[in-house]
C-alpha cells in the first residue's frame, strides 16, 4: 500500500520548543501524524501523512465503550553528527500485533507499519532535539471506531501514529525515584490482558497511582493477584533487583508487559558476564535481602524513562532505602550502555540500532 504524504502549509505548522532543559515528556507534538483506516470488508486502506489534527468520532465509537484501544511508545534519536536512529521497532511493532490478537483487532503489516514511522520521523526530523536523554517519542495507537452499542469486536478501526520531542520521563531525571508497594490493589490476572498495551490496564492503575504520589511516592510496585506477595512490574515499567550478585527480574507469565527495554537489559547484562534470573520474587525475599545487606541496587526499565534507579521503597508502613538512597553503578552502566547504542555512541553487537538517516 502506497503512503500518501499531504504536508501541512507552513503557515500553519508549530513553534518549536527553544529550551530541551524544559521539554519534559507528552508535552509538545510535531506538525504531522499517520492515519490508516480498516473495515472488515476492506480491509486496511487510506495510508497517509497529514496534518496533526483531531480526530472525528462518532459518540457510539465502540472504543469509546468497550475499551478497544491499544498502543505503543517507541522513540527515534539523534546522533551526534546529526545521524537518525531507531531502536528495536521490529520488537515492538510485533508487541503492538499481538495486543490486537488478544483485543480481537486486526494486526497491522510490519513492513507498512516500520515504513509508516520512518516516513512520518523523517518528515520531522527538525523536531528530534539534540540533547543526550532527549528523543522523538513515537506513539503508534489502535482504536474501534464502529458507530455501534453492543459488545462486540468492531469491524472499523482507526491506526494513527503521533510523535513529539521529549526528555526525562520523569521530574527526577536520572536520580533515584520512591516507589509504593500496593498490597489492596491489583494491575492485573493470569488470563486477563496484562500483558498488553492496552488503555484498560493504564487506567486501572491510576487509583492506586494517587495514593502513592499522595505520600510522596512516584510510582506504584504492583504485587500479583492471588497471593500478593509476588513482584510483577512497577507502573509504567518492568522491574529489576541487584540481590549479591544476581540480577532478579519478574518472569513473563501473562500478566506484565514483554518490555522491549527489560529485554534489551537482560541481554546487555548477560553479556557483560552477569547472572540474570527470570524467576518470581516476594516482597519477603526482598525484605530478607534488605535485612541481610545483599539489596544492592533497584531499578525500573521501560521505553519512556529506559533506566530508572530506585532509591526506597515503601511497604507494609515502613521506608526502606535502597543502596542509600543513591543510584547504584550497575544501574547507571547500563543506563550508559543502553543509550550509547541508542544515540550511535558505543558498538550496537546486537543489531538493534537502524540508521534512517545521516
Amino acid at each position: 500500500m502506497e503512503i500518501r504524504v499531504n504536508p501541512a502549509p507552513p503557515e500553519t505548522r508549530k513553534e518549536k520548543p527553544a529550551d530541551e532543559a524544559r521539554l519534559g515528556f507528552g508535552k509538545f507534538f510535531t506538525d504531522h501524524m499517520f492515519t490508516m483506516t480498516y473495515t472488515s470488508k476492506g480491509g486496511w486502506e487510506n495510508a497517509e501523512i497529514g496534518p496533526y489534527r483531531p480526530l472525528c468520532l462518532d459518540p457510539t465509537a465502540m472504543c469509546l465503550h468497550y475499551g478497544q484501544e491499544i498502543f505503543e511508545g517507541m522513540k527515534a534519536y539523534r546522533g551526534r553528527d546529526g545521524e537518525i536512529y531507531l531502536f528495536r521497532p521490529q520488537e515492538n511493532i510485533r508487541r503492538m500485533n499481538r495486543s490486537a490478537e488478544r483485543l480481537c483487532m486486526p494486526g497491522v503489516d510490519p513492513d507498512l507499519f516500520q515504513e509508516a514511522v520512518v516516513k512520518l520521523v523523517l518528515l520531522e526530523k527538525d523536531w528530534i532535539p539534540n540533547g543526550r536523554g532527549t528523543s522523538l517519542y513515537i506513539r503508534p495507537t489502535m482504536i474501534a471506531t464502529e458507530a455501534a452499542l453492543g459488545v462486540h469486536p468492531s469491524d472499523r478501526y482507526l491506526f494513527f501514529i503521533i510523535v513529539g520531542p521529549v526528555g526525562a520521563y520523569y521530574q527526577e531525571g536520572f536520580n533515584p525515584t520512591k516507589i509504593y508497594v500496593s498490597e489492596e490493589y491489583v494491575r492485573s490476572v493470569r488470563g486477563g490482558t496484562g500483558n498488553c498495551k492496552n488503555a484498560g490496564n493504564y487506567a486501572a492503575s491510576l487509583y492506586a497511582s494517587q495514593i502513592a504520589i499522595k505520600i510522596g511516592y512516584t510510582q506504584v510496585l504492583w504485587l500479583d493477584a492471588i497471593e500478593k506477595k509476588y513482584v510483577e512490574e512497577v507502573g509504567t515499567s518492568n522491574i529489576f533487583f541487584l540481590i549479591g550478585d544476581e540480577l532478579v527480574t519478574p518472569p513473563l507469565e501473562g500478566t506484565i508487559l514483554a518490555g522491549v527495554t527489560r529485554d534489551s537489559v537482560i541481554q546487555i547484562a548477560r553479556r557483560m558476564g552477569r547472572t540474570v534470573s527470570e524467576r518470581r520474587i516476594s516482597m519477603d525475599e526482598i525484605l530478607r535481602a534488605v535485612e541481610t545487606g545483599m539489596l544492592r541496587e533497584i531499578f525500573a526499565s521501560g521505553t519512556a524513562a529506559v533506566v530508572s534507579p530506585v532509591g526506597q521503597f515503601f511497604y507494609q508502613g515502613k521506608e526502606y532505602l535502597v543502596n542509600d538512597g543513591k543510584t547504584g553503578a550497575l544501574t547507571r552502566q547500563l543506563y550508559e550502555e543502553i543509550i550509547g547504542i541508542q544515540c550511535g555512541e558505543k558498538e550496537d553487537p546486537f543489531g538493534w540500532r537502524i540508521k534512517i538517516a545521516g
